[in-house]
């Protein structure tokens, strides 16, 4: 992603591995396995990012892509298990809405209020991308009354 304030992309850019063999030979899982895997950690309710972790530590797993052929999301979406809205603009708006309450308590929290525009920021970026993509209709907005709702109604 470009830098907020500036015209240059930045060089800093992280890249996976090359692993010439696929997957490693310590995993013994196939990759209907590793889906089947994916979908029940769904069901339990964990969060995409904490599924790609718990595969990485308990079954060794590095790549869920190098592993099954897909990407996360796309497993979760032939499974009917994908949310509505994307699991990184739902994670920021889960932070919108707790900072927002917090505010709310504390009105005297100027660091906090910054932090909160900043956020809004980031979710208003990341809307006019997911409309571009069509993960989101065209003319989904943020708007706090109903994050709160979508928010709440998660937990």
């Amino acid at each position: 992603m470009a830098k907020l304030h500036t015209k240059r992309h930045g060089r800093s850019k992280s890249r996976k591995p090359v692993l010439k063999e696929g997957m490693p030979a310590s995993t013994a899982l196939t990759s209907d396995q590793v889906e089947k895997l994916i979908v029940d950690y769904t069901k339990q309710g964990i969060k995409p990012a904490a599924i790609g972790e718990r595969l990485k530590k308990e079954h060794s797993i590095p790549y869920i892509k190098q592993a099954t052929g897909k990407r996360l999301m796309q497993i979760l979406k032939e499974n009917q298990l994908a949310g509505k809205i994307p699991p990184d603009l739902m994670d920021l708006m889960t932070k919108a809405v707790n900072l927002t309450k917090h505010l709310e308590l504390n009105k005297r929290d100027v660091h906090g209020a910054i932090r909160l525009e900043r956020i809004k920021s980031k979710i208003w970026r990341l809307t006019k991308y997911y409309a571009r993509t069509g993960a989101l209709p065209e003319n989904w907005r943020y708007n706090y009354q109903e994050a709160e709702i979508l928010v709440r109604g998660k937990e």
